[in-house]
């Protein structure tokens, strides 16, 4: 059965249909979720408000092609929404591992790498849930400006300005990480 095919069943209130579709795009919407907060546990429970909102608002999903556009929306408003209340529950965060891609540094710029990886971690870990959001949905699910506007009800004006200021927040910041700490000496 085609993913189209099972959007439609549950739209229609089927529920192993919707089960299925569920299952087949529960990674997906982990791994977006996971981009944004960067943390497991966060992730999942984003992905989780995303599938229950996606069950209870099937009705509102007007046009079955722009499904996955629509999914992404929930993924995003509901790490959004995690982001929010965790950020408000705890004044320390961990530090997670930014996934920036399959590579295994391996041999003399190992560390260096490692390095770098941590800096980008800690100045992604500085931009709003909004700003992480637009640089997930643009850069690693490769969505045009358009389309991230579409997808999160928003002007594409205010996706390339937030697009914009998340990425001048990234070069501050890793700019800043990259000067020395003045009166401190290394040996």
């Amino acid at each position: 059965m085609t993913q189209l095919q099972l959007v439609e069943l549950a739209r229609s209130g089927d529920q192993p249909a919707f089960e299925a579709l569920a299952r087949s795009i529960a990674g997906r919407l982990y791994r977006v979720a996971h981009r944004i907060l960067r943390d497991p546990y966060q992730a999942e429970d984003a992905m989780q408000q995303a599938l229950i909102a996606m069950w209870q608002d099937f009705s509102t999903l007007r046009d079955l092609d722009r499904f996955e556009s629509w999914t992404y929306r929930l993924v995003v408003n509901a790490a959004t929404s995690v982001a929010r209340r965790d950020r408000r529950r705890q004044a320390s965060v961990t530090l997670v591992p930014l996934d920036i891609g399959d590579e295994d540094p391996t041999g003399a710029d190992a560390s260096q790498a490692l390095a770098d990886r941590d800096a980008l971690d800690r100045a992604f870990q500085r931009l709003s849930p909004e700003h992480r959001a637009v640089v997930v949905l643009r850069y690693f699910v490769g969505l045009p400006i358009e389309e991230i506007g579409r997808t999160l009800d928003i002007p594409a004006g205010t996706v390339a300005s937030r697009l914009h200021h998340a990425m001048r927040g990234l070069r501050a910041a890793l700019e800043a990480a990259d000067r020395p700490v003045v009166g401190v000496r290394t040996a």
